[in-house]
């Protein structure tokens, strides 16, 4: 580890809320977080949701770092992390993946799966908070609505939306009207 007194001093006044030491540590290491995150082949909105739970995850523990030189170690691993997290994610059945419609040639009993699914799916989202519905709706809308204009919306920071989004998925996935059908998805 290297004692690199810029980086000493840029963490320092971060910490004694400097935006623009802020803004030059994330101008610094947004390459290398960028990078690991390609090595590990996310898609661009995944690399940006990652990216984002890492600056958040600083500003959460930025007080707390004891040795700012090893502040580059600390992003790569919680860079690694979240892109574990986001591929670990990725491989659970997406609640929307059950309204795939049947194939052609499908059987009466399989388009009626394919509406009892949609209807529980209505149903599990409804039962969500107000805030989650407003979210979840501008990011599946068609097209989607950019995370600014959701930020704006919503009153919300662009990077707090890809770990609110996961939040919300959730609480839809563990709604009981839904279980059983995911489980049948995935099994």
């Amino acid at each position: 580890m290297r004692d690199d007194p810029t980086l000493v001093a840029l963490v320092d006044r971060a910490r004694g809320g400097d935006q623009t030491a802020w803004d030059a540590l994330v101008a610094r290491y947004a390459p290398l977080v960028h990078g690991i995150c390609r090595r590990y082949r996310l898609q661009d909105a995944d690399i940006e949701d990652a990216g984002a739970a890492v600056w958040l995850r600083l500003v959460e523990r930025l007080a707390t770092i004891r040795e700012p030189a090893a502040l580059p170690g600390w992003i790569a691993t919680t860079a690694r992390n979240e892109c574990l997290r986001v591929l670990r994610a990725r491989q659970r059945v997406s609640v929307v993946d059950f309204l795939d419609g049947p194939e052609p040639g499908a059987t009466d009993e399989d388009w009626l799966l394919v509406e009892e699914r949609a209807i529980a799916l209505r149903a599990a989202f409804a039962e969500l908070p107000e805030r989650c519905r407003r979210l979840l709706a501008l990011l599946f809308a068609d097209p989607p609505t950019p995370y600014a204009q959701i930020s704006a919306e919503l009153a919300i920071a662009v990077g707090a939306i890809g770990p609110n989004r996961q939040r919300c998925l959730d609480r839809l996935r563990r709604d009981p009207a839904l279980v059983p059908l995911l489980t049948e998805v995935a099994g």
